[in-house]
């Protein structure tokens, strides 16, 4: 991991916790145990005021490319669960591949469990849009 730990913006840290807090109780394995390792994950994360973040760490509207070691690309923007349309290659925070690439940067390499089973992928790009989460919304 290029910074050593989960690199998040503080706001976006508190708006995490709270989707995790809220979201405690799926009745898929796979899911529950994605948040559960992010969540493990945000324990040791370094928090950053929105100014000092790398522009290559993955945030909340990001668009990001991953490449597995089976070879598959998939390109995506990692949005809120409201902002979530699969067909517009838009993946929820809370989607095992959502959680699995938050915080992380490009060129980093993510070992996750997927609902097909454990996956190893490499960050291959990280783009930021400048689109930043809205945290007057009601969660």
């Amino acid at each position: 991991m290029k910074y050593g730990n989960l690199v998040i913006e503080k706001k976006e840290f508190v708006v995490l916790k709270r989707l995790m807090n809220l979201s405690g109780y799926y009745k898929d394995d796979t899911l529950r145990k994605s948040v559960k390792k992010l969540a493990s994950e945000l324990e040791t994360a370094i928090i950053l005021d929105a100014n000092d973040m790398h522009e290559d760490v993955i945030r909340l509207n990001t668009m990001v490319t991953i490449v597995s070691d089976s070879g598959w690309h998939k390109k995506f923007k990692l949005v809120m669960p409201t902002d979530s349309d699969i067909k517009n290659n838009k993946i929820s925070i809370l989607t095992p591949m959502g959680a699995a690439v938050m915080g992380y940067s490009e060129g980093d390499i993510v070992q996750w469990e997927f609902p097909v089973g454990e996956q190893k992928l490499t960050i291959e790009k990280v783009e930021q849009e400048n689109e930043h989460i809205n945290l007057n919304m009601a969660l």
